[in-house]
């Protein structure tokens, strides 16, 4: 091989191995874990987990609501009324029961 080859040979080595690791790190800037892509998908997932947050928030305020009307110190009286009816499976003597099977309807 003549010099000429060899410098020839050592340039496009060189362009090979800078245009490889250019290659290398643009893939996993796209296509890694962390990547521009997966970037996309976590921000899904968070979008996803801010609006069960939400709804959960949501959920407890209104049951810590209800609750509010069974502590001692301040009683509701139809939220005890309600809670006594659904546990002792009670109705009043001037009260009609209406009985609802699965989906709503009518036994």
């Amino acid at each position: 091989m003549s010099l000429e080859t060899r410098r020839r040979i050592s340039a496009a080595f060189g362009t090979v191995f800078a245009v490889a690791v250019i290659g290398f790190f643009v893939w996993h800037t796209l296509q890694g874990s962390r990547g521009l892509i997966a970037l996309g998908a976590i921000r899904e997932q968070i979008a996803l987990a801010e609006a069960e947050l939400a709804r959960l928030e949501a959920e407890r305020a209104r049951l810590e609501a209800r609750v509010a009307g069974l502590r001692g110190d301040r009683l509701d009286a139809d939220a005890l009324d309600e809670r006594a009816r659904l546990m002792l499976n009670l109705a009043g003597k001037d009260e009609l029961v209406i009985l609802y099977g699965p989906g709503g309807r009518l036994w």
